[in-house]
């Protein structure tokens, strides 16, 4: 089982038709499951993930 590291959550807001009807939508996070050095697996957003390997705390996987 992978360990949440975020604190990211769901953006919510409105759908419009043509007729301005008004229906709610929900868009996810793009959570991912990487594993680390250590071993141990975490879940983390994909901009999150793209952050750690451009400042190095994350080895490219190959």
């Amino acid at each position: 089982m992978a360990v949440n590291v975020t604190k990211k959550k769901p953006l919510f807001g409105n759908k419009r038709s043509h007729a301005l009807n008004a229906t709610r939508k929900k868009q996810g996070v793009n959570l991912q499951v990487i594993r680390l050095e250590d071993g141990t697996k975490v879940r983390l957003s994909a901009r999150e993930i793209r952050t750690m390997r451009k400042d190095e705390k994350l080895k490219q996987a190959a």
